[in-house]
């Protein structure tokens, strides 16, 4: 093993051999374990002295590389796991294949602050990762009993410093990329003693909303804040909580380019000087430096933010041969503005870049900011631009600005939202907010030309009807409100007519950014959702296929893919296990409930039915040969899918695996389920295996996958699974086209266009294809026998939606409702 390794190695792993240095829910490895791991990787990278390009997750193979390439004194460019990195691969090839010259002092290269993949980096030393991190450790007290929470991506300075602070003294990082809104997160950080987490203004707010003031953590010792000034009053809040719990906020001020951090505020200051930034990190000096050409404006005492420590950045790169240069900076200019208070603490007022000029007036967006307190402000053009995620104040803004700066109504727009656009890093993204603005400036008034009912009250109202939740509001999405596979229909059909358009995503996109992507709409044609037309076209096939009208089987399997689609679109996103269970069970419920009252109901007037199968049990109790109580297999297997997968994704191991790894997750269980079919039956399944839960189930996994292959490479593995797994399945190669077809619509990412009869009719049958199915099995049989199959179809279809319109479908949704919420 080179020394060279050895000693590089040591530049951050200060523990003791037997201490824990990372922590996973996997395992737990000590100092002497990493130094290995690091150790080997490093001899793994070779002689070359290129740099490494490493995508880095909050993940143990992460942490290895990025050690192991300082051990290896080899440069580490960190960037997000999969984001789109093709300018910066292009421009910096050069360096990644070796055939660049590089600064031997030249460690780590981020993207600047804000940005992901852009070609400008920040170019770090050894020298300013070892001098933060160790200011950062004294000032925070850390020791080796520390063990910190990694709440924020390691591609991200704020959160690497927390990787490399913890471990230049010894103590552990426990190592997770869940949010601080999920229960996982903090089942991990009570089982692993977390002592520390860190967040940017933006996890503060998902504090709040996850009922983290009602949480004990015994063990938690701090918190820190950094990444964006956050209000006062949320500081004095926290810091408030903190002192009666046991545990400290530290609020803190850095820039990539000061390798993270350039100032802390004490924590006993926090309740009684929230607005302040505090003092420069030990070894770190500020002062002002006046702004040339903005007298106007700016209070007296108040200039450019110029910090001097060890820890400022060598300078940036923005080519290849910028990699070979040495230090260049002694200060950094910050490029905020700030002033020095008479107690001595500094305090941002405001950023250079961050005026605009409206109407000769020249604007402090981030006064306009902080006194507004629920909006952000942009001005690219003319105009003043406010984006916010609060219904309730939208209203009042332009009001507001009038309070601030004299400017007209007429200069201010103001854009509600679902949610403010954030970098990786979780601060605002302003690109987007200007991007967004420019083309509202562009578009000139936005209700020119749409269609009527498009407007976000309108589609309020809508989903209030349809979801029967009168306290829907224009920030809500189909999602949030808890929509499930049977809404869906109905509110994707009502979008479609008034916006023109179905935007991809729409039910995670909140009713009043569905009403601003609202288009004139075409006279004749409409979107529908393929799930939509394929329950449509289905339910008639079977239908008409069970009255030997025509020959088209292979329906049912289909619906189960829709259903494994739907419930990948609408079951699994809930944000908590309790309620992405509550969620499954609900649709479980929607299916078993309406089946228990039709079939109890016509096993009382008649023989056709027997009681297990009221209750979903005709494959547990019933015949293992075909008979009448077998007609309703379809329904059983979807009951009971999603009612087992509730109870699995309620272990929480289970429930962290499916989000972290959402389109490989379904297709583990895609090839589970083929191998429990292929297990159980082989390659053909016999007259009535081919309905029993245990052999159809991949044909709801592949629905499930499909609904989650987002990139060509996954939707060609699903469509490659679904030819192979229904070949030989029914020993009839057109039905088992017809099954694999099926699938294969399910990976076209966009809605058809159809005449607006058509689409209307298409919504109208999948709506209704539940009771369709249930009701056709007593009203056609006799209108077949008399040579009236085409009758019987019609008849069939008319009574199916009569039903779902009727009272009994009434009491079906209600007792549903009841006994999931």
């Amino acid at each position: 093993m080179s020394s060279t390794i050895v000693t590089g190695a040591q530049l951050l792993l200060k523990g003791r051999p037997g201490d824990p240095a990372v922590i996973t829910d996997e395992t737990t490895l000590t100092y002497a374990e990493l130094e290995q791991a690091v150790m080997d990787r490093a001899a793994a990278y070779g002689p070359a002295h290129g740099v490494v390009l490493l995508e880095a997750g909050n993940d143990l193979d992460s942490v290895i590389g990025y050690l192991a390439a300082l051990a290896a004194r080899r440069p580490v460019l960190l960037t997000p796991p999969g984001g789109d990195m093709e300018e910066l691969r292009a421009r910096y090839r050069a360096a990644f294949e070796g055939r660049a010259a590089l600064h031997p002092d030249l460690a780590l290269l981020l993207s600047t602050s804000g940005s992901t993949g852009s070609p400008k980096l920040v170019r770090l030393s050894r020298d300013n990762l070892a001098a933060n991190a160790a200011s950062i450790a004294a000032y925070l007290g850390l020791t080796s009993a520390d063990r910190a929470m990694s709440s924020l991506p390691l591609h991200y300075c704020y959160g690497l410093s927390v990787l490399n602070s913890h471990l230049s003294v010894g103590a552990a990082v426990i190592l997770t990329d869940l949010s601080v809104a999920d229960e996982c997160f903090w089942d991990a950080a009570a089982r692993h003693g977390a002592t520390s987490f860190a967040g940017v203004p933006y996890t503060f707010d998902l504090l709040d909303t996850s009922g983290f003031s009602d949480r004990s953590l015994p063990s938690l010792r701090y918190i820190t804040q950094a990444g964006g000034k956050m209000p006062a009053e949320t500081v004095r809040r926290y810091a408030a909580l903190g002192e009666s719990r046991g545990w400290d906020l530290v609020v803190m001020y850095g820039q990539t380019e000061a390798t993270a951090r350039m100032a802390y505020l004490p924590p006993a200051l926090a309740a009684s000087r929230p607005e302040a930034i505090g003092i420069p990190i030990p070894g770190g000096h500020f002062h002002l430096d006046p702004v040339d050409g903005a007298r106007d404006g700016l209070a007296d005492g108040v200039g450019e933010l110029v910090y001097t420590g060890p820890n400022v950045m060598m300078g940036y790169a923005e080519s290849v041969a910028d990699l070979a240069r040495g230090p260049e900076l002694t200060e950094l200019r910050t490029g905020d503005l700030a002033r020095q208070a008479d107690d001595g603490l500094w305090e941002i007022t405001g950023r250079r870049s961050r005026f605009g000029k409206i109407l000769g007036l020249r604007i402090d967006l981030d006064r306009i900011e902080s006194e507004l307190g629920s909006a952000r402000a942009v001005a690219p053009g003319g105009r003043l631009h406010l984006f916010t995620d609060d219904p309730g104040s939208a209203a009042r803004l332009p009001g507001g600005v009038g309070s601030i700066v004299a400017l007209p109504r007429a200069a201010v727009q103001v854009h509600l939202i679902d949610e403010v656009p954030r970098t990786p890093n979780g601060k605002v993204d302003y690109a987007t907010l200007n991007a967004w603005a420019s083309v509202a400036d562009a578009a000139g008034p936005p209700d020119a030309g749409l269609a009527e009912g498009a407007d976000a009250e309108a589609l309020r109202t809508v989903y209030a009807a349809v979801l029967r939740r009168p306290d829907a509001t224009v920030a809500d999405s189909f999602v949030s409100l808890g929509g499930d596979s049977l809404s869906f229909v109905e509110i994707a059909t009502q979008l479609g007519e008034r916006l023109g358009t179905l935007p991809t995503g729409w039910q995670h996109r909140s009713i009043a950014e569905l009403a601003a992507s609202a288009r004139s709409p075409r006279r004749w044609l409409r979107p529908v959702e393929i799930p939509v037309l394929l329950r449509a076209v289905t339910i008639v096939a079977i239908v008409g296929s069970h009255a030997d009208v025509w020959t088209l089987l292979g329906g049912a399997h289909i619906l189960l893919a829709v259903a494994g689609f739907n419930l990948a679109r609408f079951g699994l996103t809930a944000p908590t296990r309790t309620l992405r269970a509550r969620r499954l069970l609900r649709g479980a419920a929607a299916i078993a409930l309406p089946a228990a009252l039709w079939v109890g109901t016509v096993a009382l007037v008649s023989d056709r039915y027997h009681w297990p199968t009221a209750l979903g049990l005709n494959q547990v109790l019933g015949s293992d040969g075909w008979t009448r109580d077998w007609q309703l297999w379809f329904l059983e297997v979807i009951t009971w899918s999603f009612a087992g997968l509730a109870l699995l994704l309620l272990v929480p191991v289970l429930d962290r695996w499916q989000r972290r790894h959402r389109f490989g997750a379904a297709v583990v269980v895609v090839g589970a389920t083929l191998l429990v079919r292929y297990l159980w039956v082989g390659l053909e399944a016999g007259a009535t295996e081919r309905y029993t839960i245990g052999c159809v189930l991949w044909c709801l996994a592949l629905g499930w996958a499909a609904a989650e292959a987002q990139r060509p490479w996954q939707r060609v593995l699903v469509a490659v699974t679904a030819v192979v797994a229904t070949y030989g399945f029914f020993g009839d190669p057109v039905r088992e086209a017809t099954v694999a077809l099926g699938i294969l619509v399910l990976l076209v990412p966009w809605p058809p266009l159809l005449p607006w009869p058509l689409a209307r009719l298409a919504a109208v049958l999948a709506a209704a294809s539940l009771w369709i199915y249930l009701v056709h099995w007593q009203i056609y049989p006799g209108l077949e026998a008399a040579g009236l199959g085409w009758l019987g179809v019609l008849c069939s279809v008319a009574a199916g939606v009569a039903a779902a319109l009727g009272p009994a479908a009434w009491v079906a949704r209600a007792r549903v409702a009841r006994l999931t919420a």
